[in-house]
């Protein structure tokens, strides 16, 4: 931990430092009872990003996440890539959000033992392990379900819980790649497939996209559990296969027509306009970006296009219609080219709004946290880091949960935990255990003994 909390300390690499703030002397982890998923109560047992987004998910909305993880070390994401004051990583008090941390070594059998204990008080265990695993700790669905009928597995992995490649790491960059995501992101060659490596955005897609599917698979186990008698079940859900459902028409394409789709640059095969269009730099304003997007493959939205960029010659029966736009493809996306090149972001977006045509900046995440619209709705809040210091910490700021619903509004009420923070409140309130007998799990090395 850092040396003094209530001293600010100031990144010279960002203007939004921390605020150390005083907090409330109430419990940070009541949730409120009026939330959709407010009662149910989740094992966490994963570490970086499916999985833990899926608990993220969940405990936004109501579910009592509580979090499993390693003593000592704890997820690993607690310490990937920026680093705030107290050595702890924002990502981690985002994806960690209203979540509560136990630290339980569960390569040890008394590890183990607590995990079962917690099991049997939950409705749902969400994990990400290698198939298998759970199964060697005598923690799988036929180990637990004796017990409590009722339990839902969520499992997160590469490719499932069955099949031939079921065992293999379930790394989401390769999931992607298996799934025929990346094959259709780059540019391309003279024959439609890839010139040189695929792009990959810079984020892990694959896991966050498989961590929604977790979470919307496991709000449809509970609610099936409450129409069939209350018995739980497993939702499987694999990176791979998460990815593979966002690929749109891509498989019946080719089964019906032969097409193999490849990429396409910035642009949407067989869409036309919607790209990526160069523009001046701005003189206020240099670091701005200089590439706009434009959607128009609208007829009517295409016809204001051309109207407000003076070219009305590529307008009428040739270009009326997407398919007839989609022949005449290059020649449209060079009068765009020309036209934007000449002209600043502010100009394009001016003119073209007031035309109605769809038209937005490439942001970067400093336009995106002072947009107007990010901030008049509220999408950026700021997360409560408590400090070891009662009664003091900092805010961290974080995207809001989507979607928005009326009348709940759920919100973060806490950022993510510090490792072990809620060993005392998770094991001896809901488990049972003494002061006596947590002290010797503490020194047997089976609880964490990180937090006071």
């Amino acid at each position: 931990m850092f040396s003094d909390p209530l001293t600010p300390i100031v990144s010279a690499t960002s203007r939004l430092s921390p605020t150390i703030i005083p907090l409330p002397p109430a419990a940070l982890t009541e949730t409120p009872s009026y939330l959709p998923l407010s009662g149910v109560r989740v094992l966490e047992l994963g570490q970086l990003i499916a999985g833990p987004f899926a608990g993220q998910l969940l405990a936004h909305y109501g579910a009592e996440v509580i979090k499993v993880e390693p003593p000592k070390t704890g997820d690993p994401l607690r310490v990937w890539r920026e680093l705030d004051i107290d050595g702890t990583s924002p990502w981690w008090r985002c994806i960690g959000r209203n979540k509560k941390s136990v630290t339980i070594d569960m390569r040890k059998a008394g590890g183990r033992d607590l995990v079962r204990k917690l099991a049997l008080k939950c409705d749902v265990i969400l994990e990400n392990f290698k198939p298998g695993t759970l199964e060697k700790w005598g923690l799988g669905p036929d180990a637990l379900h004796p017990h409590n009928p009722s339990l839902i597995f969520t499992r997160v992995s590469g490719y499932g819980q069955t099949g031939p490649w079921a065992s293999r790491p379930g790394y989401a960059s390769v999931c992607e790649a298996e799934s025929g995501f990346r094959y259709i992101n780059g540019f391309p060659d003279r024959d439609g497939g890839l010139e040189g490596p695929p792009v990959r955005p810079n984020m892990s897609l694959g896991d966050s996209v498989a961590g929604l599917h977790a979470a919307f698979g496991t709000v449809l186990a509970l609610l099936q559990r409450g129409k069939c008698g209350g018995n739980g079940q497993t939702v499987d859900v694999s990176i791979m296969e998460s990815m593979l459902n966002l690929m749109e028409g891509i498989i019946p394409e080719y089964d019906r027509k032969g097409k193999i789709r490849g990429p396409s640059g910035s642009s949407l095969t067989g869409i036309v306009p919607t790209n990526a269009y160069p523009c001046l730099p701005s003189s206020s304003s240099p670091s701005s970006p200089t590439y706009i997007i434009i959607g128009a493959n609208g007829d009517s939205i295409y016809n204001r296009l051309m109207q407000a960029m003076g070219r009305p010659d590529l307008t009428g029966p040739k270009y009326q219609h997407n398919q007839h736009r989609v022949e005449r493809q290059a020649e449209i996306e060079q009068a765009i080219v020309e036209w934007t090149s000449k002209r600043s972001v502010e100009e394009v977006e001016r003119v073209l709004r007031e035309a109605g045509v769809p038209t937005g900046r490439v942001n970067s995440v400093k336009e995106v946290v002072e947009n107007e619209q990010v901030k008049d709705r509220g999408f950026v809040e700021d997360g409560v880091v408590s400090a070891p210091n009662p009664g003091s910490g900092w805010y961290v700021k974080m995207p809001k949960v989507v979607p928005l619903l009326e009348g709940s509004d759920p919100q973060t009420r806490w950022a993510g935990p510090d490792l072990g923070e809620h060993n005392e409140e998770v094991l001896v309130r809901e488990l049972g255990l003494t002061a006596k007998e947590l002290r010797t799990l503490r020194d047997d090395g089976v609880v964490g003994s990180e937090f006071p």
